[in-house]
């Protein structure tokens, strides 16, 4: 898989569908808010770029709704049909 550093932090890009990761915006709103997060989900609507984090059943924030087993039903339910989006991994 393809390996990334963003703010000195390597990531694995697990899916990028329709060329939707973005080195430098994706650099510029990752913050250290998603530092506790095991995933990260990036999907574009309207052109702008958004992230939402998720985790293993293993991290101290995991709840039902941060849960990576539901990727496929957040990228239904809450991303535009047919977007773009990538789900990158945190590497430890």
């Amino acid at each position: 898989m393809n390996k990334v550093i963003i703010n000195n932090k390597e990531y694995e890009i697990l899916e990028d569908i329709n060329n939707a990761f973005d080195k430098e915006e994706v650099s510029s709103k990752l913050t250290d808010f998603f530092d506790e997060y095991d995933y990260i989900i990036g999907d574009w609507a309207y052109g702008k770029l958004r992230l939402k984090g998720f985790c293993n059943k293993e991290n101290k924030i995991y709840s039902k709704i941060n849960d990576i087993q539901n990727k496929e039903d957040y990228i239904k339910e809450h991303c535009a049909f047919g977007c773009k989006y990538f789900v990158m991994k945190k590497s430890v």
